[in-house]
């Protein structure tokens, strides 16, 4: 029984020195690279709500999860769906948890509710694990597109990253895009100019 009782002091001991060493290292992280612990949430949404220290302006950004499926995993796993300026422009990111493709064999292909779907390129980034829509005119159709769904589907097709898909609730979309775009709103894009019609061609007598 006595020994019992060592031990039991020795545990208690080793919890009492482990577990504030545990707190204080959780402490120390920045929440600058911890943005969940400073959200608020709209729908299926999360809104970063904190100041960058270094430029005192606030960081947009706004998420919403879902699970993905990948031809080459057998179990799905987390993916995002990230709205955010970065070097003050607009920004859609899709990341997941495994390979998705790379630039030179990759294409993203997604549809919002029942509206008309879209192919495009993206940049794959993050070891072909994400891909990111930057270009003004894919974003703002992204944007215009998002701000009135519910449901969004995302399918990438890749040579060497199999075929990947995901469906993310996106309701709560509009609060969501006006705080994370707050800092680089998206242009819409201008129609291209209508060409003039030529003059009628005099008819030779």
């Amino acid at each position: 029984m006595h020994g019992g009782n060592v031990v039991r002091a020795r545990v208690l001991r080793l919890v009492a020195t482990v577990v504030p060493a545990l707190l204080l290292c959780g402490c120390l992280r920045d929440p600058y690279v911890s943005p969940t612990a400073s959200t608020v949430p709209s729908g299926h949404w999360r809104i970063e709500q904190q100041t960058d220290r270094v430029t005192g302006a606030p960081i947009n950004s706004a998420y919403v999860t879902a699970m993905a499926s990948n031809s080459g995993v057998a179990f799905t796993q987390p993916a995002s769906l990230t709205l955010a300026c970065f070097m003050d422009k607009p920004v859609v990111k899709l990341g997941f948890e495994f390979k998705i493709g790379t630039n030179l064999n990759s294409f993203l292909g997604y549809r919002f509710d029942e509206k008309p779907g879209h192919e495009i390129g993206g940049r794959f980034i993050q070891n072909s694990s994400s891909v990111v829509i930057e270009e003004p005119a894919e974003v703002a159709q992204f944007i215009g597109e998002l701000s009135t769904s519910s449901v969004l589907y995302v399918r990438i097709r890749s040579l060497n990253g199999g075929r990947s898909a995901a469906e993310f609730k996106v309701d709560g979309a509009p609060a969501a895009i006006a705080s994370a775009l707050a800092g680089c709103p998206v242009k819409p894009v201008a129609p291209p100019p209508q060409q003039a019609a030529p003059p009628p061609r005099r008819r030779s007598v």
